[in-house]
């Protein structure tokens, strides 16, 4: 186990992290001694009552683990609003937003949509956390009690969809494949025991699903020790989508690259990353429940998923021209130079704009059906041909 420079765990965050760790461990004996480190990281991060997304521990904002777009400033929720009242004025449908987080994308969104008498009549949250749904239903009826009546709390994908669906830092939080080139050709890393402790372990890749997705990326052609992730459940919760889609847009706004990009050589050890108190580190064997794991977004495989099961690429960008072609400039100078607010919201566009910051590496990705004409936030700096 890693040591960080950061609080240590309270006696009661670690004796849960060490009962999320016994029941993995359960799971691996259970298994032959072995699992897909996928199987680890879905146990880590939604493990029932037990993982870092399902249980109790603070996640967002200054006293989380991490600070997301939302919650730097509630301009993000405003400019998403135009391109969500696009989608809505054109199909008349709903908004069903994915892993909802504190809540506060679905606050400054439904606040901006009245503003601009655009209210879709249902606003969907899909939740698999029962912590995350009650501070997500805490917080409307705390800041907007009369909006909460829109406000619908879904267990599962519904048949049908019409209208947006919306995933703010969704696709990075789905459990990721490792894939490493040997000598002897394609390992897929996973996670075994020694004693009580978690430890690397590799198998030959068989044919299936995986292999075909890592030739796909070309691994073969890697040298040998390159190490890198395949998503599977990202492409198959967007085909999931599109099944479901009846008219509308699917909008994902994530970190992440083109495929050739993600997999270039000089990236040999991929992208998987863990958040523990605001501190960014590469074990995802350290306290278990209470680290955050991600990896980023092939979003070439995420454009192909969609566009196979029958939508249309809308659009790929930067963040920072999405949000700029949303009108997030214009909305920063309603608030008037000079004061305390407008220096604080400037600070805080800076982030999201910032090739350095957020402005760059995240990324807006759309696909839809039944929509006619270009999406508000592709209008300019389309990176289609990327893809």
């Amino acid at each position: 186990m890693s040591t960080l420079p950061a609080p240590a765990p309270g006696p009661e965050a670690l004796a849960h992290s060490r009962r999320l760790a016994a029941h993995i461990a359960d799971e691996i004996g259970q298994a032959g001694g072995w699992i897909p480190f996928a199987r680890y990281m879905e146990l880590a991060l939604y493990a029932p009552g037990l993982g870092y997304y399902a249980a109790g521990a603070g996640k967002f904002g200054a006293a989380g683990d991490f600070v997301t777009a939302p919650e730097l400033s509630p301009l993000f929720g405003r400019t998403l609003a135009r391109q969500a009242a696009q989608v809505l004025a054109a199909t008349g449908g709903d908004i069903l937003e994915l892993g909802a987080g504190s809540g506060r994308l679905a606050l400054d969104l439904l606040r901006e949509l009245e503003r601009l008498d655009a209210l879709p009549a249902r606003y969907a949250i899909l939740e698999v956390s029962p912590d995350l749904r009650a501070r997500q239903r805490a917080l409307l009826e705390r800041e907007a009690p009369a909006l909460l009546a829109r406000v619908a709390w879904l267990d599962a994908l519904p048949e049908r969809a019409t209208g947006l669906v919306l995933g703010n830092e969704v696709l990075d939080a789905l459990p990721v494949h490792l894939v490493q080139r040997t000598a002897a050709g394609l390992a897929e890393r996973g996670v075994g025991l020694e004693g009580d402790a978690f430890v690397w372990r590799d198998r030959p890749l068989e044919d299936g699903p995986l292999l075909a997705a890592a030739r796909e990326a070309g691994f073969d052609g890697a040298e040998p020790g390159y190490l890198s992730e395949v998503n599977l459940a990202a492409p198959a919760l967007v085909a999931s989508l599109a099944r479901r889609l009846e008219r509308g847009a699917l909008l994902f706004l994530d970190y992440g690259f083109p495929r050739a990009e993600y997999y270039h050589p000089q990236r040999s050890q991929g992208t998987l990353m863990c958040h523990y108190r605001h501190h960014a580190h590469a074990d995802p064997f350290f306290l278990p429940g209470l680290t955050d794991i991600t990896a980023h977004v092939d979003f070439t495989a995420v454009a192909e998923a969609g566009v196979e099961a029958g939508l249309a690429f809308l659009g790929y960008t930067s963040q920072a021209s999405f949000l700029i072609n949303c009108g997030l400039t214009a909305l920063l100078q309603e608030t008037p130079p000079g004061e305390a607010a407008y220096l604080r919201q400037a600070a805080s566009v800076q982030k999201l704009l910032s090739p350095s910051e957020m402005g760059e590496l995240f990324k807006a990705i759309a696909l839809g059906k039944g929509l006619e004409g270009p999406l508000l936030g592709f209008g300019r700096g389309d990176r289609g041909h990327a893809l």
